[in-house]
């Protein structure tokens, strides 16, 4: 049932396969993480504060230039490859690659020339365990066409550039937070992110004797064909409502009082609901910044909590495999918070665990989990990593 281990990428095994598809060596190899979101879900498309960082673990880019004006896709994670030219934007595949075609047709939409190129990934990052594999590929795409095309573009640009690649060719209406910690993430420290003016902090991340573990459900999520969108249009349909009174660019520009003052804006208790969640949330992670600065973990666990409960009641994107790992996580001992982390429908939670009591957290957890789901959970200790970065 017990499973701790990330497969950890030893460079040489991609560099070997990277000959092996296409019979050159490697010139190049970048890396982007993936992410965890420590509390703050699904306020950054409403203009909140989200509290992520970049993890240790995530997607490796080979590359080498051919002489011919098309691309080559190929994974060690997934079967799919292929080659292709400008035309495949008019018969997007289905597949993974959409995700870094999306990049490049940003760089083709910007009269940059982002063909003639051999590239293969791998990535560490567990797929559909919402930890941001889709944007570590993106971002990472990124980083390496603006360094192998000399455009000169910094990296909030290339953030802003992979956004918009998974919101307009995936069709994945995502906010900003996940290629915004892969791209700027920092060893050692969670980022502070008002994703309504892109303003951020870097803030150290003193845990003081507790670990981050990370507990992968294996309910695997493909969000696009989840109800996030969904979830999104019901958030627009609440500011929409509202701004018949006021005039207000995002719902999380109010506080909690305020929202209660234009309830009766609002005509659709669900859609309410969802507003309050994201007003709530935003509060929640404005505490609980100021909180962990002054040290106070306690407290900063109960703010954890109360975000899983919020994204279970008012939001419902949990479901009960995360419901279970999260509420079961909280009652074990050395426990300060646990809470579902990333989109919803399946994935992650992250827990905050004292850390002479991680080994028996997920000695106790796991078969937990499995008789009541049937499932195996997999846990992982998270090291906080760097950002997007070139290799050689």
């Amino acid at each position: 049932i017990l499973n701790f281990k990330l497969i950890k990428m030893d460079t040489s095994v991609l560099e070997k396969r990277f000959e092996e598809i296409y019979g050159t060596k490697v010139e190049h190899l970048y890396f982007a993480p993936g992410r965890v979101n420590l509390i703050g879900e699904h306020i950054d498309y409403n203009g909140g504060r989200v509290f992520p960082c970049a993890l240790s673990f995530g997607t490796y880019l080979a590359v080498a230039r051919r002489d011919d004006r098309k691309i080559a896709f190929a994974s060690m994670n997934q079967t799919f490859q292929v080659e292709c030219d400008q035309s495949i934007f008019e018969n997007k595949p289905s597949e993974w690659v959409k995700y870094p075609l999306g990049v490049v047709k940003e760089f083709s939409d910007r009269g940059l020339d982002p063909w003639g190129f051999n590239i293969l990934y791998f990535g560490d990052i567990p797929n559909g365990a919402g930890l941001s594999s889709s944007a570590s590929i993106e971002v990472v795409t990124a980083f390496m066409l603006n360094d192998q095309l000399n455009a000169g573009l910094d990296v909030v640009e290339l953030v802003k550039m992979s956004q918009r690649a998974e919101n307009v060719f995936v069709g994945m209406n995502c906010g900003i937070m996940d290629q915004f910690a892969v791209g700027m993430g920092k060893k050692g420290h969670a980022i502070a992110l008002d994703c309504g003016t892109l303003d951020y902090d870097l803030i150290p991340l003193n845990l003081n004797g507790y670990k981050l573990v990370i507990t992968n459900s294996n309910k695997n999520h493909d969000l696009v064909t989840s109800e996030y969108n969904v979830r999104r249009s019901q958030c627009e349909q609440a500011l929409a409502d509202i701004n018949q009174g006021l005039n207000l660019k995002h719902l999380c520009d109010l506080s909690e009082e305020e929202l209660e003052w234009v309830r009766h804006l609002i005509s659709d208790e669900t859609v309410y609901r969802r507003a309050r969640h994201a007003v709530s949330e935003n509060a929640r992670v404005n505490e609980a910044i100021d909180v962990l600065q002054k040290g106070d973990l306690v407290r900063f666990g109960e703010l954890m909590n109360a975000s899983h409960r919020s994204l279970k009641e008012d939001y419902e994107v949990t479901g009960v495999e995360m419901d279970t790992l999260a509420e079961e996580g909280q009652k074990l001992p050395g426990v300060l918070g646990s809470r579902i982390t990333g989109g919803g429908f399946g994935g992650c939670t992250v827990s905050l665990v004292k850390e002479d009591s991680v080994q028996e957290f997920i000695e106790k957890l796991a078969p937990v989990y499995h008789d009541k789901i049937g499932l195996n959970a997999e846990f992982y200790v998270a090291d906080i990593g760097d950002g997007v970065r070139k290799i050689y």
